[in-house]
């Protein structure tokens, strides 16, 4: 009896830590993301450019660990339909956003914005019925959106706001959002993570290429000096692990915990980019920050206590 006891809160704390770990591991990653992009900015390297090769490097890097494992991502009409909405959602349509974004609005910022999923996300669970209404959770919810909006509305009022690149900007948070209801909704049965995740990447790669074909768009790298391509090749490793983190962390905290995954991104992004690249420190950073901390650890104490239905 005690050793099934034992087993039993072994399985409960597994349920909640592994989740956890995905989610500060792949936050970590993604606020060193938006500040990589901003060095790309810094040295002309195109944001279309930086982000189709650097997802390309990423792509190949899941590809090839996929195969070692043996296994490659499948390809049917399901799963192609998965990985192109997947893709263009949550990789090539909001990461091209954001990263347009990045030299107009500071790199602080848009860590900052990929904080204002989760409530969309947790609407849109909602009203799926994917999760049940839980008071902690939704409470842990709106508090990250608050310090994420107490953040965003005194870059707003800056007398040097550039409305355009703000608003071009939050659009990317909607689809993040979407993307995490969808992937979930209509994650194909029995695939797994390390499949599914190259397949999306490689989407994605392909949805860029056919934007570099647009007027005004460009694919090139200046090939000048080598840290264009040392740039590249990082942001190919930070978006291989970040990728892969997210669809485990998909399928073990569901949409709504992992939407939480901006929240941590800003946490690291917003003093790397103050401190390292030198961006003036946002207006109410320390609110924002206390706001956001505390709605990871309300909604990771609800995760704990009530699992969401995940697909």
């Amino acid at each position: 009896m005690t050793s099934l006891s034992t087993t039993r809160t072994h399985s409960r704390k597994r349920a909640w830590l592994a989740p956890l770990v995905y989610l500060l591991s792949g936050g970590a990653l993604l606020g060193l993301s938006t500040n990589l992009a901003k060095l790309a900015g810094d040295i002309q390297l195109p944001a279309l450019a930086f982000l189709f090769w650097s997802i390309s490097g990423a792509a190949l890097i899941l590809l090839v660990l996929a195969a070692f494992r043996g296994n490659l991502p499948p390809v049917n009409v399901r799963t192609v339909e998965y990985y192109a909405i997947s893709g263009l959602l949550g990789v090539a349509g909001a990461n091209l956003l954001f990263f347009s974004a990045i030299p107009h609005v500071g790199a602080g910022f848009v860590a900052l914005i990929i904080t204002l999923p989760p409530l969309l996300t947790y609407i849109g669970a909602l009203a799926l019925k994917m999760e049940r209404f839980q008071v902690l959770r939704a409470t842990g919810v709106i508090s990250a959106l608050a310090g994420a909006v107490t953040l965003a509305f005194h870059k707003l009022s800056a007398p040097d706001a550039n409305y355009l690149w703000i608003l071009l900007a939050l659009i990317g948070p909607v689809l993040l959002a979407i993307g995490n209801l969808y992937r979930t909704l209509r994650w194909p049965a029995g695939v797994s993570s390390d499949a599914l995740a190259p397949g999306m990447l490689i989407a994605a790669a392909i949805i860029l290429l056919s934007v570099g074909f647009l007027p005004g768009f460009s694919l090139s790298v200046p090939t000048e000096r080598s840290l264009p391509f040392l740039l590249i090749a990082l942001q190919a490793m930070v978006f291989a692990g970040q990728f892969l983190l997210l669809f485990l962390l998909q399928k073990s905290g569901g949409p709504v915990f992992l939407s939480l995954l901006g929240s941590v991104g800003a946490l690291v992004g917003v003093p790397v980019a103050i401190l390292v690249q030198g961006e003036t420190t946002p207006e109410g950073l320390l609110l924002g920050t206390l706001l956001i901390g505390t709605g990871i650890a309300l909604l990771n104490i609800g995760k704990a206590k009530h699992r969401p239905q995940v697909h």
